[in-house]
This record gives C-alpha cells, structure tokens and sequence, in this order.
C-alpha cells in the first residue's frame, strides 16, 4: 500500500529532506524511480513502502555478477502479495544510485526470477531515510543521500571514526 506521505522517523526537520527524485505514475496506483544498480545502465524500480526489500531480477543480478558487484548473502522466505510463499537469494550490491542523487553502498536486494519488474523496498528506503513518499507532483524525497561515491566514502570513514 502506498502513502500520501510517509516518513521513516519524526525527528527528521524540513531542512533534512534535500534529495527529490521524481517518480513516473505507472497507473494502479504504481510509481516508477530510474536507479542504477551497480554501474549498470539506469532502470526503472516500483516503489513499494509494503515491500521489506528491494528486489532485481535474474537478467540484472547476472549482469552485476558479470562486473563483481554482487555477492550472495543468503536465501530468505518471501510472502508474495498474494500469499505464495518463495524461496529467494539474497545478493549485497557494491552501490546502488536512486535516481542519479542518492547513492547506497553495500544494499541487500532479493533476486526474483526471469525478467520480473524490480521494487525499491523498505530497506534501501531506510538507508535513504527519512523518507516522504508525494503523489503531487509524485516524487520521492529523501534525506540521508551521499551524492556521490566520495561523498559516500567520506561519510562512512567518518562514522567508523
């Protein structure tokens, strides 16, 4: 289920929520981010808030695997929406960029199989977050984004210090 506005934590301020990225309105009540997974060409990912992960499909996590930017982790017992349950791995991607102004390092995301369309979930979400999820204009905003790699790297050296 998506929200009109959602939001990972309350002590988040206006000020904090520097990162828009636009959505594409799929219709049904979907909405549509381009990412880059790894250093892959950009994709478009459904934003799911009911989603505990991100997933990527079969063709992406190979194409990863192809450039060593995916290691496997572990499997996990999936819920699909309608109740069946699924074994699926579970892949650590090197880097993740949401729409070309928030880049993760080290993101999870479930594989699904064949070429099945691929959801930004709740856990790159959190890493993003607080998030707040606007269908007017429809545009994810979020506050915890490095902008780039060494932004990225700065920021992690930093917090191990």
């Amino acid at each position: 289920a998506l929200l009109s506005a959602l939001t990972v934590s309350s002590n988040a301020f206006a000020t904090e929520f520097d990162t828009n990225i636009p959505m594409r309105d799929g219709g049904a009540s979907t909405f549509y981010i381009t990412a880059q997974a790894g250093d892959l060409h950009e994709m478009e990912f459904m934003v799911d808030t009911g989603s505990g992960y991100m997933t990527i499909n079969e063709e992406t996590l190979l194409a990863l695997k192809g450039v060593e930017q995916a290691s496997y982790q572990r499997n996990l017992q999936g819920v699909l929406a309608n109740g069946t349950q699924i074994k699926v791995p579970v892949y650590q991607l090197t880097h993740f960029n949401i729409g070309g102004g928030c880049i993760l390092n080290n993101i999870e995301a479930a594989v699904f199989p064949g070429n099945t369309r691929q959801i930004l979930g709740l856990n790159a979400l959190k890493q993003a977050g607080p998030f707040i999820f606007s269908f007017d204009p429809p545009q994810l905003v979020l506050s915890n984004c490095p902008r780039s790699r060494a932004e990225l790297s700065q920021t992690e050296h930093a917090n191990q210090g």
